[in-house]
Parts: C-alpha cells; structure tokens; sequence
C-alpha cells in the first residue's frame, strides 16, 4: 500500500487533505464522493488510489476520477477509504434505548455491531415473536448504527428453566428449542452461549448440541463464551467444538484468550486444536479485543457452583459453614491465579454510597479500610446485590499480537456503546468499547505491524460481516450499503485508558450509515440511520 507521505509526495498535498471540499453549485451527480482515497475495500487485497461515490443509501461507483460532483465531497488523499466497521461481538445495545446516538462507536468508525453475545440477549422470552418484538424495538430506537442480534442460549434457558443447576426436562428442551428457532426465523444471525455465567453455565453439552441445531440448515453460526478460558481452556475449547461438529453449524470462539500467567504458554495448543478442527472441515473462527484485561461481574470470580439459584441463594451459601469455606478457597485460588486482588480493578457499582470505588483496584481499596480484600468484595456485593462490574489484568502482550495475527482471527470490542456525556456515561468502564477499533489501527497495525493495513480491514469488516450472516455487509463494492469510514492511517489511535476510559479515538474523519454523514472533522450528524439487521440464511 502506498504510504501517506508518498502519496502526498507524488499528488502533491493540498491544505484540505482530510476534510470536506467547497459545496457545488448547480445539480450533483452523486450525494457524497469521497476524492482520491487509498480504498481498502474490505477483501484483504491491497489498497488502491480511488474514488467512492454514494447514491441514497447504496455505494454507486467506485474507482479513479469518477465523473460528475457529489452533493458533498471529502478530500480523501492521505486517508483511507474502508467498509463501516463490524463489531462481531458488541454488549453495544445495552444502552441504545436510552441514547441511540452510539457515540464511542461512530467515532471508532463502527457502523454495525453484533449483539446478544455472552449467552444472553433480549427477546429471549418463550412467546413466539419475542425476537421479532426485539428486532422492531431496535427499529423504533433508530439508532446511529445498524444491530445484527444473536439469540442468547442463557437467556432461554433462564426463561424456560430459571437459575437452577439441573438438566431440562425433554419439555423443557422443546420449548428451549422452538424460542432458538422462532428467533432464527425473525433475523437472528446466530446464537451464543456463555458458559461462565448462570444461569448458561448450567446447561449440560448434549443441551447445547440440541439448541444449536437449528443454526446449521441456516447456515449460521454458534458463538461461545466458552466453560473456561483459564486453566482448563483446552479442555473448553474440545467442548466448544464438540458442540458445534454435533449441531453441524459454524463456530465462532468468543473472545479467545489464555488467561492467567500460568496458563499463557497454552496458546499453541489452542491454534493447533483450532486449527485441526478446521482441517476437517468445521467452519471455525474466534474474535478478540485488543487489551490484555477482560471485563465482567466481580461475582464471576466466585465458583459458578456457588451461585446456584439466583443472587439470595449465593448469598445465603456466603453466610458461614463449610459451604462458606469451599467458596473462599476456590475464590482466592481465582485470584491468585490472575495475580493477585490488585489485578482487579472496579468497574461499576449499583450503590450510589460506592460510587467512589469505580476505577479503584480492589485490594487498594481494601487495605484502605483495613479490611481483608476477601471480604470487602463479599461486602462489596451484598451492598450491590450482587451488581459490581470488574476489570481483570490477566492476560500476555505477546500472546494478544498473535492472536490478532492469526488468519481466522478478527477484531471485537466485547464493550457497549459509551459516551463522555449524557445516560451512556456510567461508572468506569474498560476502555475496549471506546477504543478497541482504533487501538488496533494505532497500536498493532502502525506502531507494533503485528498485521498489515489490509488484513486489519478485513478482520474489521468483511470477515465478521461473512460470520454473522450479513450478506450485504462489509465490503466496499458497487451496490452495497454506503457505510464507509475515512481515517488517518497515520494518526488514528485510541485515547481512552484504563485510568480514563471516557475519551474518544482520534484519526476517524468521516463515518456515514446508510449513505448519511454521521461524523465529519469530529462533529456528529445525522438522525440515525441504523436499523436492526436481519441475517441471509443460506443452505449448509
């Protein structure tokens, strides 16, 4: 790909590189043009110098000097011209309802995200057109981004069978089976299980064969935060694909990681299994973000055993006795294996009275007290009722650059849709939902070349498009909707931290959705032109 600075060098540069040129006098040609861009077009193919018009909502033309004058013009040279970003794996509609405007995600270049991840979604109810009421509520939102949805297997079953730890009934299974399947049919674009969490964790593997089935005459794919990703990770990883080989449907590894120093020596293995497992022909792939801190609640570092039942059953079980004991020695063994209690950092709180305590690392916190750290987060949750977010140091450097390198991964956020102000500001969140996009653009591409430009594009767009069913999604080709984002392949980065998460990315110049601007030179417009996407199925 030719460099800015050749390219500057060889054109030579005008003082407007970057920004929207002077607006035409008389009839346009096309609604926008972008001029002279380096267009990466999502395919993994090297950029080329050209032009990217957009007609309505579609992209119209694409290549050098295209004639005629848009509407609105960007003076592309120096920049790059890629497909909207697809977040394949996005807790993003968690706040949409009470502000649609996406602002961390527009201003990432992020166009759609993919939600109901983790194992838990809305529209999960057993009512046959609970997804479909859903997918209309998204609508009814208008968002500034689009919003594929998965269906989430935790969800159902916490619907069906609630939180207890015990196997389905064949009833049970029936009517778990026929809410994965009315969601298919409304738009779904897969389902996810998440194995960590209640009540998910509960559900036995020949469940999860049986509620994944539906998936594979669709074509679509099974997406699994998987049972462990610590120290018995290989082990998760065999169920996860023994699932997927058993429902014949496509597997999607949530979030890939080896986590806990001790368990960082793990990730050949984990290729090699994931790499055999395609050898035979499983559609398989996993996503990541880009930091070597994961996000959750504090009480996932308790045993999922422990949390049998609900909240009151957890803290009942928390109270004293040998049940107690267990609890604790399985919790501190947690710890440690992560490094310790200043390895977590808190995140978020419901207790208005612990407001304080976002952003501080637990075992600081506690020792400020004189409290054992053990108990202050025991505290800490029955205050909360059990509603304490959590940041975990956990994972290597070198072990995240491979990953992202590797060529069936591609890039998540694995965050919501955060904003510097209004109801999407809350507590202190991990700066992933804020800056993963950027960060790999910034960090990994430019500054540590773990990847190339072009593969970063891909892994951002067309690869995540293709894994969530969004046939007409991803790609910057003639006829496909104008999601587009410009960007400063030399100074786009993130910003956001995790001492100061609430701070945008930098170097993204222009986003539209649907063929209307949503971000020029760092102001937002436009009404929100999103909408709840719906998946192309196809034929296995």
């Amino acid at each position: 790909m030719t460099t800015r600075r050749e390219f500057l060098v060889a054109g030579g540069a005008l003082a407007t590189a970057g920004r929207a040129l002077p607006p035409i006098r008389g009839r346009a040609a096309h609604d926008i043009v972008f001029r002279r861009g380096t267009v990466i077009d999502g395919s993994g193919t090297p950029g080329v110098i050209a032009d990217v018009a957009i007609s309505g909502s579609r992209i119209s033309a694409i290549g050098p000097g295209i004639a005629g004058r848009g509407r609105e013009e960007f003076d592309a040279r120096g920049r790059v011209v890629a497909p909207g970003f697809v977040d394949i794996h996005s807790h993003g509609d968690e706040s949409l309802d009470a502000d649609p405007r996406a602002e961390s995600l527009i201003r990432q270049g992020v166009t759609t995200i993919v939600v109901g991840q983790d194992g838990s979604s809305r529209g999960a109810g057993p009512a046959a057109d609970a997804f479909a009421n859903y997918l209309r509520q998204v609508d009814a939102w208008q968002p500034a981004v689009n919003v594929a949805a998965m269906i989430g297997l935790g969800s159902v079953r916490g619907a069906v069978v609630g939180n207890a730890d015990r196997p389905a009934t064949p009833t049970e299974l029936v009517r778990m089976t026929a809410a994965v399947t009315a969601a298919i049919d409304a738009g779904a674009c897969g389902a996810s299980s998440g194995l960590e969490y209640t009540p998910g964790a509960f559900a036995s593997r020949e469940e999860l064969i049986a509620l994944a089935r539906p998936l594979a005459a669709r074509g679509l794919v099974y997406a699994s935060h998987m049972r462990n990703e610590d120290d018995r990770l290989l082990e998760a990883l065999d169920e996860a694909i023994a699932v997927a080989a058993g429902a014949g449907c496509r597997l999607q590894v949530s979030h890939l990681k080896t986590q806990g120093p001790r368990n960082w020596d793990k990730l050949d293995a984990a290729f090699a299994r994931i790499d055999a497992a395609a050898a035979t022909g499983l559609d398989i792939a996993f996503d990541r973000y880009p930091y070597v801190a994961y996000s959750t609640g504090l009480s996932n570092l308790f045993p999922v055993w422990s949390r049998d039942g609900g909240t009151d059953a957890f803290f009942a079980r928390l109270d004293g006795g040998d049940t107690a004991t267990r609890i604790r020695e399985a919790t501190l063994a947690k710890v440690e294996s992560i490094g310790g209690w200043d390895h977590v950092m808190i995140t978020g709180v419901r207790d208005a009275a612990d407001r304080a305590l976002e952003g501080q690392r637990l075992g600081t916190a506690a020792a400020r007290t004189a409290v054992d750290p053990y108990a202050f987060a025991v505290a800490l949750l029955q205050r909360n009722r059990a509603a304490v977010g959590m940041v975990g140091f956990a994972m290597s450097e070198e072990n995240l650059e491979r990953i992202l390198a590797h060529p069936l991964a591609m890039v998540c956020s694995d965050g919501g849709a955060i904003a510097t102000d209004g109801p999407a500001r809350r507590g202190h969140p991990h700066p992933r939902g804020i800056g993963a996009f950027a960060r790999v653009l910034g960090h990994y591409v430019r500054e540590r070349r773990a990847l190339t430009l072009e593969a970063a594009v891909r892994r951002m767009s067309a690869m995540p498009a293709s894994r969530a069913s969004l046939a007409d999604r991803g790609r910057l080709v003639v006829g496909a909707p104008a999601d587009v984002v410009m960007f400063d392949p030399d100074t786009v980065r993130d910003r956001a931290t995790f001492e100061d998460p609430f701070q945008y990315a930098e170097g993204i110049d222009v986003v539209t959705v649907a063929g209307e601007v949503a971000l020029a030179a760092g102001e937002r417009r436009g009404s929100g032109k999103g909408r709840a996407l719906r998946a192309t199925h196809r034929r296995q």
